[in-house]
């Protein structure tokens, strides 16, 4: 299931990365390294916004 999953997101990304005009291992690493984590960041910094604003709403 898992190996299914894998393969059908890398022919995504084999198809879509000439779309865009890049390789397949420059849009990896785009997304990858550089969108997901900025995304991950940005849902923790709003994660921890709310919780400052509840925890001082509840005062």
């Amino acid at each position: 299931m898992m190996d299914t999953i894998f393969d059908i997101c890398v022919k995504i990304m084999e198809d879509v990365s000439p779309m865009l005009g890049l390789t397949y291992k420059e849009f990896n690493v785009i997304l990858f390294v550089i969108v997901h984590p900025l995304i991950t960041l940005m849902l923790f910094t709003a994660l921890l916004r709310n919780y400052i604003k509840n925890k001082l709403h509840r005062r």
